[in-house]
């Protein structure tokens, strides 16, 4: 198992300038809404300094002042109400946008890449890391962009009160400076750990629950138990880690958010009793340096989320890398190596029809080193069904997943009319070959859509062709098409799910069939019955079939016998019981 990339620094920011120039129009809306926000807030400092100095020379203006601080206070409520509307609304449009970025480059994964796919990353991707985004989205950027706004006018408002009351606010500066340069330089691997760490837990507990039978049975527990330990003590250890930077970082924050007032009070009132400055440019200065209180406290608070949603971000972009490059011109993907395509050998290409299938020095290795399979050679012949028997490690569903482009050849290749199966498109390669294995999914909705996912748009009566062909008609018509199965819905038993696995194919309707066991979960009557059923699906095409009930391979065309990642023995079921070979003896231990 592995997990899945994570977008680099650079792919992160590529997609903000992306999403900043796809949503240009509306970030405008929300910064031009708090820049009026934030000057709105600007005119009560002010005021309430001229308010003090009015007072002291005798002046009877407080009435009109009075108003008009509320005024500007009121307004500023409302525009920091309208601002945080439009920043929410924006962060929502392009959450959705990603979802459907991340869901879309999640089906578009190589089927390697899938297999492969650690299913605890892959569900932590899709629910922890989208809820802290959401969290973020929602409230964290636009209150970053808030508390920004109203530090730069609170900044410009200061220096048009008097420009040598800034040198107090920005005292304060190297504290935040170099707490945040500390902080940032260590919070996004620390999050990206911590993620990780959860994407272990969460793998080690789907294990445990989806295996809960083998456990039981094998007596387990205690071995599960200690793994589940494990992985709490990796994930308690990379939660600490973060914890303590923000241990670190916010204490200091807490600090320096004084220092301007105080700052001001001492440096102010000194200049006000030297004639520099006056008491209303004092009264003002504290005003407006205690003002920044509020989005400095802001700022940093959620700077610690940002680093989290940061990391999610990249989690979630990372799928991106095997994108198709003209998908984004913004996002440059890492490429999957593809081996390059190896010419047929003229004999091959001699013999070989117009859809053939031409496997050619075929060799596969999980880990370096340690080859699965070792140069097999065959030639399977449009409308032929060749079953594939050995025992069990021999290499027989790797086969039959390099067969179906799910896995890529680490050398030789395999091509079906002449054209690599590793170099079709997936659309392509999708409909031109099909894995069926004992394993399927029935998805949550009507029967007819665990059925039109094959064909959209097929009509009542495709349906129902599909379903007959595969003997199915019968308990689907009691059931009725449009009735709920799969989760939350009827339970259906493995030989009919199955048998709705075939009808998806019959209308999927691919050239080439690889049937990996597709009936060996199933009890000797059911697994007959459904045998019988594929024989409507498999006519007139290509079928490769991986069997462990012998009668089957009695029925092939031609039988390939594979031991230790090789074919040993090939030819038809008369012909290799006459070598009395593997297979013979392979023969008489079914018999028997």
């Amino acid at each position: 198992m592995s997990e899945l990339p994570v977008a680099s620094n650079r792919e992160l920011a590529a997609y903000a300038r992306r999403a900043l120039r796809d949503h240009r129009g509306e970030l405008a809306l929300v910064v031009g809404v708090q820049a009026l926000a934030a000057v709105a807030g600007l005119f009560a400092p002010w005021l309430l300094g001229t308010l003090v100095a009015d007072v002291t020379q005798g002046h009877d203006t407080v009435l009109r002042l009075v108003l008009l601080i509320l005024g500007c206070l009121a307004a500023q409520a409302v525009l920091v109400r309208l601002a945080e509307y439009a920043a929410a609304r924006l962060g929502e449009r392009i959450l959705a946008g990603l979802r459907e970025e991340f869901v879309a480059d999640l089906l578009a994964l190589p089927p390697e890449t899938v297999e492969d796919a650690d299913a605890g990353d892959l569900i932590t991707r899709t629910t922890r890391d989208i809820d802290l985004l959401s969290g973020a989205i929602r409230s964290a950027i636009p209150a970053t962009m808030t508390s920004v706004g109203v530090i730069g006018f609170t900044l410009g408002a200061l220096a048009l009160v008097g420009p040598v009351l800034l040198l107090p606010v920005l005292l304060v500066g190297p504290v935040f400076h170099f707490a945040a340069r500390w902080y940032l330089r260590r919070a996004h691997q620390g999050y990206l750990r911590q993620a990780a760490s959860y994407s272990r837990l969460t793998e080690s507990l789907a294990e445990t629950v989806e295996g809960a039978g083998t456990v039981a049975s094998l007596r387990l527990a205690a071995r599960r138990m200690d793994r589940l330990d494990e992985s709490i003590a990796d994930a308690y250890a990379a939660e600490r880690h973060t914890l303590r930077l923000r241990n670190v970082f916010l204490p200091i924050c807490d600090t320096g958010y004084a220092l301007p007032v105080a700052a001001m009070l001492v440096f102010g009132g000194t200049l006000y009793l030297h004639g520099v400055v006056s008491l209303a440019a004092v009264t003002a200065g504290t005003l407006y340096a205690s003002q920044l209180l509020n989005p400095l406290d802001q700022l940093m608070f959620w700077l610690d989320s940002l680093q989290s949603a940061g990391a999610a971000l990249a989690r979630l972009l990372g799928p991106a890398r095997f994108r198709d490059p003209g998908a984004s011109p913004d996002l440059v993907p890492t490429p999957v190596p593809t081996p390059a395509p190896i010419p047929v050998p003229a004999a091959a290409a001699d013999t070989a029809g117009a859809r053939d299938i031409v496997v050619r020095e075929l060799r596969y290795a999980y880990r370096p080193g340690h080859d699965v399979l070792r140069g097999i050679d065959l030639t399977v012949r449009q409308g032929e069904w060749l079953a594939v028997v050995g025992p069990s490690g021999a290499g027989k569903s790797t086969l039959a997943k390099l067969l179906a482009g799910i896995y890529t050849p680490h050398g030789g290749g395999i091509t079906v009319g002449g054209r690599e199966i590793a170099d079709l498109a997936p659309v392509e390669r999708r409909g031109t070959v099909a894995l069926v294995t004992q394993e399927h999914h029935v998805f949550r909705g009507s029967l007819r859509d665990n059925l039109t996912i094959a064909r959209p748009g097929a009509g009542d009566e495709e349906l129902a062709d599909a379903l007959r062909a595969v003997d199915a008609w019968e308990w689907a018509e009691a059931l009725g098409v449009d009735s709920a199965v799969g989760p939350g819905g009827r339970t259906l038993d493995p030989a009919k799910v199955q048998q709705l696995a075939l009808a998806r194919l019959i209308l999927a309707d691919p050239e080439v069939l690889v049937l990996d066991e597709a009936t060996s979960l199933l009890n000797p009557r059911a697994a007959r019955h459904l045998e019988r059923s594929l024989a409507a699906v498999t006519r007139g095409r290509t079928v490769i079939a991986v069997v462990h009930r012998l009668h089957t391979a009695r029925d092939a065309d031609r039988i390939a016998v594979l031991d230790a990642g090789r074919v040993t023995e090939f030819g038809t079921h008369a012909e290799l019981l006459s070598e009395n070979g593997a297979y013979a003896g392979l023969w008489r231990d079914w018999q028997s």
